[in-house]
């Protein structure tokens, strides 16, 4: 794996990890906290390197005198998992994901591996490494439930301050394979299929979502499903069109699909739309991005620590993803872990 290039200095990151963390102030030592930025150059169209470039000597004005500055390159799918992962064992402060929704989905997925949470080499002081969020780009269906604004410079003085709360995180677990986890919604069918085609158009922007919606109803059709609500009995959903579990809000560039969902909450909200038609999102796109869908009579929703959602007929071909990220299809187990990660807000 590449390793990030300090702004200060030309070194090795462990070392930069370790090296000069006190500088004197007033005639006592001030301990300079560790920022890791993961950066996706690419995110965007390139859009996120070039803005990234412009924020930076801001960046470097605003923290750099009490900061030691990382800067990481990802250099395609994954790799901010895998800088996420290292920064913690070499005990950064804060790990900082400077892009959109997928950026910060890798960096959320960083801080666990082999289902448990990574930890700092060090454990004598306690020290746990914080989640930080610049929106560039395309902007954050995320930051939108926190109620920022896709402003980078904002979010330099949220870094700044350094205030921590903990926020929750969703796993999703199978069959087989290591648990995924993520921090804005998961979703079932034909938002999950939308989702993955819409992957393919990001260079259009926020009308991918519209083309990927588009290509999805082609052929889709509801289907009868079982959920299994925090491992109580079984209840049968009758031709449901989409299942959309919330940490947060938003999804789909600014669709409030689970509106009272909160990331703070400790729990999931849950909502199924049944017996959808290709009208009905069309006669009801407004609702579904003010938030207000719920009252619609085929809409539920429900509030969950766990949920465990599988087909009824077993074809294997009911998508599944998580903060636009193609997980694969049903049935997966749906986890809320409450207040997992601390965030910088």
């Amino acid at each position: 794996m590449a390793k990030p290039s300090f702004i200060r200095a030309e070194q090795s990151w462990a070392s930069d990890l370790t090296a000069d963390r006190t500088i004197p102030v007033g005639g006592a030592a001030f301990r300079r906290r560790d920022l890791v930025f993961v950066v996706n150059p690419r995110g965007a169209n390139g859009r996120t390197g070039k803005e990234w470039k412009k924020l930076l000597p801001y960046l470097r004005s605003r923290l750099g005198t009490e900061c030691n500055i990382c800067e990481s390159m990802t250099s395609g799918p994954c790799h901010a998992i895998d800088i996420t992962r290292e920064a913690i064992r070499e005990g950064a402060d804060a790990v900082i994901a400077v892009g959109g929704d997928g950026t910060l989905h890798e960096v959320v997925n960083g801080f666990f591996w082999g289902g448990k949470p990574v930890s700092s080499h060090d454990l004598k002081d306690g020290h746990t490494t914080a989640l930080g969020l610049i929106p560039l780009g395309t902007g954050s269906d995320f930051a939108r439930t926190l109620g920022w604004k896709n402003d980078p410079h904002d979010a330099v003085e949220r870094i700044a301050k350094g205030l921590r709360s903990p926020i929750d995180i969703g796993v999703i677990s199978g069959q087989s394979g290591e648990p995924h986890y993520f921090i804005n919604v998961a979703d079932v069918h034909l938002s999950a299929k939308a989702g993955y085609y819409a992957s393919r158009y990001k260079k259009f922007g926020n009308l991918c979502y519209v083309i990927g919606a588009l290509q999805a109803f082609a052929g889709h059709h509801n289907q009868d499903c079982r959920i299994k609500v925090d491992d109580g009995d079984w209840e049968a959903y009758s031709q449901v069109t989409a299942l959309c579990i919330g940490n947060a809000k938003f999804f789909g560039g600014g669709m409030k699909i689970t509106p009272n969902a909160h990331p703070s909450s400790r729990d999931f909200e849950v909502v199924i739309l049944q017996d959808f038609k290709w009208y009905d999102f069309i006669l009801k796109l407004h609702m579904l991005y003010n938030g207000t869908h719920l009252s619609v009579k085929n809409v539920s929703s429900r509030r969950v620590r766990s949920i465990e959602v599988e087909e009824i007929a077993n074809s294997g071909s009911i998508y599944v993803q998580s903060d636009g990220e193609h997980l694969g299809f049903l049935p997966r187990k749906f986890t809320i872990l409450p207040g997992a990660v601390e965030m910088i807000c």
